[in-house]
Parts: C-alpha cells; sequence; structure tokens
C-alpha cells in the first residue's frame, strides 16, 4: 500500500506549488456569505448598480448579434481581441486624453486578467512592486500569487506621495532590490475614494521615468467623476513608460468581463503571447456584445446616468455619516468612483469590530485587507455604488451605532481585552438576526 502524504483535509497539500502559500482568501471574498443576505445593509462590495442599464436595449442588442452574427460571436478568435472592439477602445481612452492605435491594445476578461498577465510577464519570485497605502485588495492577490515583495508607499490628500515614492526607491536600491513596477489608482482611488491631481500625476511620472520603472496605470472608475472633469490619465503624457489598464466593468456590465491592456508595442507581444497561454482569446460574444453596445447605444450619456446615481449615493453617504458618527472618526470625501475610506477612533480595531458589525446587518470590508502588512487595523472601506440612498442612511445609522458600542467596550475592557465576537453565519440552526 503507498504511503499517503498530505494532511486528512486535504492529502495534496504537499504537491502545491510554493507559490500556493501566498495565495489566501481575500477579507472581501470572506464576507460574501454574510454581506449578501437581504436583511444585511452592505457597504463592503464594489458592484456596480447595472440596473440602471437600459435593459430592453441590452436585450435587443445581445438578439440582433445573435440572429445577424452568432456563427462568429459563438466562435473563437483572436488572442489580442477583435480589431472593432479596439477600435472602439481608443475612443473610449480619448476620454481620459490618451491617443493610441488599436493594434497596441490586448483586449482581456476584465482588466484584472490584463493585472494578472502584466504580472506574469515582468515579476520573478522576490522582485518588488511598489503600491499605494492602501491599495486595492485584488491587485495584491495577484502580486503575492506570483510571490512578488509588496512595498506600501505613504499616500496623502493627493493620492501616491511622489516624495515618500522616490524615498522607498532609493532605499530598496540601497538594499539591492529589484523593482519592477510601480502600481497606482490615480482617479477614484479603491479604496481611498481620492484622486491625483495634474500636477501630482506629473510628479509620480517624473519619479518613474528618472528611476526607469515601469508604471500600472489602473483606471476602472476615470470616466465616473462628479463634477463633470475627467482626469487626464498618466498614460496620456507618456506611451513608453506607462501600461494603461481599462475596463467595462464600471460604465457597461461587471458581468461581461471585458477589460483591456494598453502597452508599448513590445510588451504588447508579451502580453498576446501570455493571454493565449492562458485562456486562448478573449469571448468572442462577450467582446461583440461590448462592441454592438458601443456602436447603438448612446454610452457617454449611459455614463453620465452611473455618474448621477452614484453621486446621489455618495452624498447620502456623506451627509450620513457627518450626522451619525462619533467623534474622532474620519474619512475621504471621494469626488468620483465608488468607495470612502473611514479611519475609526483610536483604539478601534475595524476587522474585530467587524462581526458585532454584521451582527447589527451592516457590512464593510476591514482596512487590513488592503495592505499585505497588517496595517489598516483601523480604518475600513465604505462602498455606497450597490445601495440605495435610503439603505445606505440606515447602514451608515447602524454602524455608527456599532462604532458607539465599541467605544463603550474600549472604555470598559481597555484595548487589549477586547471580548471576541465570532463571525455570525445566519444559517439554518443560527437565531433570526433580529434576535442575535
Amino acid at each position: 500500500m503507498s504511503q499517503i502524504v498530505g494532511s486528512r483535509l486535504d492529502p495534496w497539500v504537499e504537491s502545491y506549488a510554493a507559490r500556493t502559500a501566498s495565495m489566501t482568501v481575500s477579507e472581501i471574498r470572506s464576507l460574501f456569505a454574510v454581506a449578501s443576505r437581504p436583511e444585511v445593509v452592505s457597504l463592503a462590495g464594489g458592484m456596480p448598480y447595472v440596473s440602471a442599464l437600459p435593459m430592453d436595449q441590452m436585450a435587443d442588442t445581445v438578439s440582433r448579434l445573435i440572429r445577424e452574427r452568432g456563427a462568429v460571436a459563438l466562435q473563437y478568435g483572436s488572442g489580442q481581441g477583435d480589431p472593432t472592439l479596439r477600435e472602439q477602445i481608443t475612443e473610449v481612452m480619448a476620454e481620459v486624453g490618451i491617443h493610441a492605435h488599436p493594434d497596441d491594445i490586448v483586449v482581456t476578461a476584465g482588466s484584472q486578467m490584463a493585472l494578472d498577465l502584466m504580472v506574469r510577464v515582468f515579476v520573478d519570485p522576490g522582485d518588488v512592486v511598489l503600491v499605494e497605502a492602501p491599495s486595492y485588495v485584488g491587485a495584491l492577490g495577484v502580486f503575492s500569487a506570483y510571490q512578488a515583495e509588496v512595498v506600501h508607499v505613504a499616500m496623502d490628500e493627493q493620492g501616491l506621495n511622489p516624495a515618500a515614492l522616490d524615498e522607498t526607491i532609493q532605499s530598496l536600491r540601497k538594499q539591492g532590490k529589484k523593482i519592477k513596477l510601480i502600481y497606482t489608482i490615480p482617479s477614484y482611488h479603491n479604496p481611498g475614494g481620492i484622486s491625483q491631481g495634474p500636477s501630482r500625476r506629473q510628479q509620480v511620472l517624473e519619479v518613474a521615468t528618472r528611476n526607469h520603472i515601469l508604471i500600472l496605470e489602473d483606471d476602472p472608475y476615470g470616466l465616473l467623476g462628479f463634477d463633470g472633469e475627467v482626469p487626464r490619465a498618466i498614460r496620456a503624457d507618456d506611451a513608453d513608460n506607462v501600461v494603461y489598464l481599462g475596463s467595462f466593468s464600471k460604465t457597461i456590465a461587471s458581468g461581461l468581463r471585458v477589460g483591456w491592456a494598453l502597452a508599448p508595442h513590445a510588451i504588447r507581444e508579451k502580453l498576446v503571447i501570455a493571454a493565449e497561454a492562458a485562456i486562448l482569446c478573449p469571448s468572442n460574444y462577450a467582446q461583440f456584445t461590448v462592441s454592438s453596445y458601443l456602436a447603438t447605444q448612446p454610452w457617454r450619456e449611459q455614463i453620465k446616468v452611473f455618474r448621477e446615481l452614484y453621486r446621489e449615493r455618495r452624498d447620502a453617504l456623506l451627509d450620513s455619516m457627518k450626522v451619525l458618527m462619533p467623534d474622532g472618526t474620519t474619512w475621504t470625501t471621494p469626488s468620483g468612483g465608488f468607495y470612502s475610506w473611514l479611519t475609526l477612533p483610536e483604539g478601534i480595531d475595524s476587522k474585530a469590530m467587524l462581526p458585532r458589525a454584521v451582527t447589527a446587518l451592516v457590512a464593510y470590508v476591514p482596512g487590513t485587507g488592503f495592505y499585505v502588512n497588517g496595517e489598516g487595523r483601523r480604518a475600513m472601506r465604505l462602498s455606497y455604488c450597490y445601495p440605495t440612498p435610503e439603505s445606505i442612511k440606515e447602514g451608515v445609522g447602524r454602524l455608527a451605532g456599532v462604532i458607539r458600542a465599541e467605544l463603550e467596550l474600549l472604555e470598559t475592557f481597555g484595548p487589549d481585552a477586547m471580548p471576541h465576537t465570532p463571525m455570525p453565519t445566519f444559517g439554518a440552526n443560527t437565531p433570526a438576526p433580529d434576535s442575535l
């Protein structure tokens, strides 16, 4: 009888690649089971409000596509992506000041795939990727999966701090570290809810080019500003030292999973090869659906609808927090996008507090999920894109009540003896939420 290795729970554990040790469940994914329940006001997930789309027109678009081009839409396609869609993507990027050629675009299954391909092409185990503090949890997962060393760089009220960026680069190079990428979300940051102004973007670009480090500019929210101004992308001012990641997830529909990377020619070739190895080709059906929508629907007007909808919900969040949050609580004021970053009063741990918040039927993402080094315990990300304004107000009221209760516990027990509360499951054998 052959010897069984591994563990009783996972007999294959000793066969996994070493890189799987850094593959862990994200803070957001672990929340889905409870945050998706109807009685819980979720300020956690960043789901776009796709119900605002003209569903009849979307249905007509898809029906016409299948009737007229079904045999092509349901077939394999190009590894680089449909040429017509790539041409249309250049028109979309023109909105953020980018003038590019369709040949330099690689269509991907969402910008998350583009991010994965970039890291696969550039990063060896142990290489350094510089990211903002805090940074998008999905990006941190990709960097960790490829065994990169992720180093956070300080942000201020204007976004990524160029002085801190330069100082970090010099310090790492003195240690003999190899820095491969600077990852940034300059417009309506996830999770910070802040944006880099034009001068700040130029300063960050200058630091990167002077140190010969490629910028990976992630821009899913750039068209979703609330003041009518569209921020100029960093890539608009430098075609050689910036790879731009775009997505239709926030401006059309996330379920279509269509994004792209705009890259210098040599990098583009590597991305196409990597994409073909991963998936052969992106979905023709999804690409043609997006392409047909862009060709037949007033997509700029629809983006304006999304802007107004998200602005109303942003206002509901900010107005409620201003009235209800206890002293010592602060937050960012986003001018676009989906998120605000809240900092709790001294001594409160957002991760430890989360089960008590869920018991009170409100959910958020603890700040620790947006760092690789354990920071962010006093912070949380609040998403206003999906709940109605009324639900947002109710959720903020519940959250404010939890924070006040936490302050009382802190005064009673002190920071080192706060009670532990398990996460409620709301399962069949769990008491109804109103009795928890």
